[in-house]
């Protein structure tokens, strides 16, 4: 049997919690996770995420929500994090990257320099950086990845996992997946039925939604994630917030 609230992360047997969680629905595995750590967040950032929100919210339980501005978000998804905090009546922190950093980098390649040389160096100072000084703070975290969000990087994405990328050498970092096995339409569904607030640029074609410069709208029957990082082939589309993805 698991142990209960407030055990650190080194007293759980994982393999067994993910055994007991990976048939049950998305709001039994998240009540597990809020249930297990008091030091836990969800991570923000689109229409997957903001469903997390809304099962926590209806839980009636406390939790926490943080979001990282890159600096380079549209102006929609600005509006959709403001609109997300006064619908439920929450504070959401919002991590950003280091100043220093994003002038060294601009000053040394420019706006653009990701279209020349991938996007990984861009996203490690806006995205990886703000996340890891966040999550060092934390015991565990809660994502909306999906299985089928990307074929070639997250079809074995379990429910519950030890997050390797972002544990330290005395401390193990928990990561939740409630939607693992859930399908795009799924969170749509959920989402109308429940009149969840969503990014309007959904409305416009765009599926997947990160950075302006690096996001498109996808035409019909393309995969959503044909929409990110389009001049890169399928097996680097991850901007490192789950990079324990590319391990396996």
């Amino acid at each position: 049997m698991v142990q209960l609230t407030g055990q650190p992360a080194a007293g759980l047997d994982i393999p067994a919690l993910e055994a007991e969680l990976a048939d049950q629905s998305p709001q039994k595995i998240l009540e597990r996770a809020l249930g297990l750590f008091d030091n836990i967040a969800i991570s923000f950032s689109g229409a997957e995420d903001v469903v997390l929100i809304d099962m926590a919210h209806r839980l009636n339980k406390p939790f926490k929500v943080f979001s990282l501005d890159t600096g380079r978000l549209h102006p929609e998804t600005y509006q959709f994090i403001d609109r997300v905090r006064k619908h439920y009546g929450i504070t959401i922190d919002v991590m950003y990257p280091d100043a220093a950093q994003v002038e060294a980098l601009v000053r040394e390649k420019g706006l653009f320099s990701f279209y020349e040389d991938g996007h990984k160096e861009c996203c490690d100072i806006r995205k990886v950086a703000p996340l890891r000084r966040k999550l060092a703070t934390l015991d565990a975290w809660v994502t909306g990845q999906r299985q089928d969000q990307n074929p070639s990087t997250r079809a074995g994405i379990p429910v519950v996992q030890v997050d390797g990328a972002f544990s330290s050498g005395d401390r193990s970092l928990i990561k939740f997946n409630p939607l693992s096995h859930w399908t795009s339409a799924d969170v749509w569904l959920y989402i109308r039925a429940f009149e969840v607030p969503y990014n309007p640029l959904h409305e416009r074609g765009f599926i997947s939604i990160g950075c302006e410069p690096c996001t498109r709208a996808v035409l019909p029957n393309q995969h959503e994630r044909e929409g990110r990082w389009w001049w890169e082939d399928a097996g680097k589309k991850e901007c490192g917030l789950h990079s324990i993805n590319q391990e396996k």
